[in-house]
């Protein structure tokens, strides 16, 4: 996959493409992310003017915005989508990543100062929020968008079981996880995960999502339609673990065994 962003201040962009899953899905050569700073297609590098009819703040020019695009689109070829992020696009959701993460590339717009031109939006395929309230710019969002989206990527995360049972998946948030000690200050791990049994384990898990969803999100809980039932456990599935994982000591009260699951982003 290919993400390009356009930007006014690429500088934001350093730090965290260049940690944990995000950096190591670039090193695996897995995602090409590349920050292009829009000053570059400005005059003289100047890429806004003050708003029409007047008021506070300045307006990036369509037309910087428009040449960059077509700089891009002919060099790396047509994009799968376009994305603008602004207060009233689609809200982002679990459902909304997953198509995305499917695409080859996608070019990402991120606005700043007062926005960009409204004539923007005949030139993009997608209009995004992440949520309603106001930040400086689209940098964070679009950071947020790539986050969600790579590591859905095949071979991004070292458990390729792990992005799918995330919260929202499939609209229920996720079951508690716990690691060790197996007793912190009186608190317990569930007996249920230091058993061994995985057909109770993932009951437990399926059981603690509803219950969870009901008490925090019950909204969510009106699209899911397979709500009565856990998914069937895989018939190959004989270890929650590698082979080569240590065992977590069970509480002193009921000695028990079990593997222990291996720490991964």
């Amino acid at each position: 996959m290919r993400i390009d962003i356009l930007t006014a201040v690429p500088e934001i962009f350093f730090s965290p493409l260049h940690a944990s899953i995000l950096q190591r899905a670039q090193t695996k050569g897995l995602v090409t992310i590349a920050v292009h700073n829009l000053h570059d297609w400005g005059r003289k590098g100047r890429i806004d003017d003050y708003p029409y009819g007047g008021g506070a703040g300045m307006v990036i020019r369509v037309d910087v915005v428009v040449a960059a695009i077509r700089t891009l689109s002919e060099t790396y070829g047509p994009y799968d989508e376009i994305i603008y992020f602004t207060p009233d696009g689609q809200k982002l959701s679990q459902k909304l990543l997953n198509t995305l993460s499917l695409h080859n590339k996608l070019l990402l717009i991120a606005g700043h100062y007062k926005g960009i031109d409204d004539r923007i939006r005949a030139y993009v395929t997608q209009e995004i929020s992440i949520g309603d309230y106001v930040l400086t710019g689209g940098e964070l969002p679009a950071l947020v968008l790539i986050d969600g989206i790579v590591r859905l990527i095949p071979g991004v995360l070292n458990d390729v079981e792990s992005a799918l049972d995330d919260s929202f998946q499939d609209n229920l948030l996720g079951a508690p996880v716990y690691t060790r000690p197996p007793v912190f200050e009186g608190r317990r791990v569930p007996e249920v995960l230091l058993s061994g049994d995985h057909q109770a384990i993932a009951r437990w898990r399926w059981e603690e999502r509803l219950r969870r969803t009901a008490e925090r999100r019950p909204d969510l809980l009106t699209d899911h339609d397979a709500a009565a039932a856990p998914p069937p456990l895989k018939p190959s599935a004989t270890s929650e673990t590698p082979s080569n994982t240590t065992s977590l000591p069970s509480p002193p009260a009921k000695p028990s065994k079990a593997a222990h699951d291996t720490p991964s982003e």
